[in-house]
């Protein structure tokens, strides 16, 4: 663990609010990407990755600092993140509408950007719906097959990060990504 990192680690021990906006400001996009990755839904992850950040302030004691604190944050948001499927899953709530929403409004901006670097607006469109059909398929995975590919393909954590962040050993993370790439390949091409 780097030398900032234990003095970040350090202050929020000490309960300091401005290590906690560093923490916050340093890491909540990579969190939101994962938790938004994994849901499927922009509300939820927000909620998610906020409950992720309260999470890691209150428990900052229980952290060992034996893996970097960024691997620590993963870990946390991987577990919240799965608790909130299976609260989702049980309540029947998994609409997914608000990614075509935030899709659809990415190509709307891209195209509309004047001078911006697309300037075909059909290549643009193209990509937006490309991002909708990859997300969906990925969706379409079971959670631990997800969970791999966002954590290696979307984030790109190393195979050792990811190791750190599910308890799994090496060989069976790269097995079952192998795993979740192929069944990943096989939900996209029909779309290509």
């Amino acid at each position: 663990m780097s030398t900032d990192d234990r003095q970040l680690v350090r202050r929020l021990r000490d309960r300091d609010e401005r290590a906690f906006r560093e923490l916050v400001a340093a890491h909540r996009d990579r969190v939101f990407n994962l938790t938004f990755r994994m849901l499927g839904n922009r509300a939820e992850a927000e909620d998610v990755a906020q409950e992720v950040f309260i999470q890691v302030f209150k428990t900052i004691d229980t952290f060992r600092e034996e893996a970097k604190l960024s691997t620590w944050l993963y870990r946390v948001t991987v577990n919240l993140t799965k608790n909130r499927i299976k609260y989702l899953a049980r309540r029947h709530d998994r609409d997914r509408d608000q990614l075509d929403e935030t899709n659809e409004a990415a190509a709307t901006s891209a195209i509309a950007a004047p001078g911006g670097p697309t300037k075909r607006p059909d290549r643009a469109l193209e990509g937006a719906q490309m991002e909708t059909v990859l997300q969906d398929a990925i969706n379409k995975l079971d959670e631990d097959q997800r969970l791999l590919v966002v954590l290696r393909d979307i984030e790109d954590l190393s195979i050792e990060e990811i190791c750190a962040i599910t308890s799994l050993p090496d060989g069976t993370v790269k097995s079952r990504l192998h795993r979740a790439r192929l069944a990943l390949r096989k939900k996209v091409t029909p779309h290509l």
